[in-house]
């Protein structure tokens, strides 16, 4: 998975990752996700579509003061050299600078925030976004 460029965000309680499609299907009796990442609108690149057990649907309130009803699922981020379990909604965050957002959940004992610095980690974003059993 190549990375994705990301906002760490102390503001926002969850994490959120920009899908540009998302559906819903029962596996062995559990609810998973099948989801596409890197739409061509976003990268030029062909969509990729992952799939993952859901977690939870929770309301999440937006910047603007909207809520709604979100998908969460489990999976593991890189940040640098550091590889760590996270929690992130799935939505369309079309238009958005930063297709994910860090919140502080996923920062918490793990990330200190400099607000006076960006890109700390280089030029090209380095914040790494997989599944589990991401299938491509």
């Amino acid at each position: 998975m190549r990375a994705i460029k990301a906002k760490l965000d102390t503001g926002a309680r969850s994490s959120s990752l920009h899908v540009e499609a998302i559906e819903e299907f029962e596996r062995d009796g559990v609810t998973w996700v099948r989801f596409a990442l890197d739409p061509s609108t976003r990268s030029g690149r062909l969509a990729r579509w992952f799939e993952a057990p859901l977690a939870d649907r929770r309301k999440v309130t937006d910047s603007g003061g909207t809520s709604a009803l979100r998908p969460f699922i489990h999976t593991r981020v890189r940040v640098g050299d550091d590889i760590f379990p996270i929690e992130t909604n799935l939505t369309n965050r079309h238009g958005m600078l930063f297709p994910m957002l860090l919140g502080r959940t996923a920062m918490a004992a793990r990330i200190i925030v400099d607000p006076m610095r960006s890109y700390v980690l280089g030029d090209k974003p380095r914040i790494r976004k997989r599944t589990q059993d991401a299938t491509a």
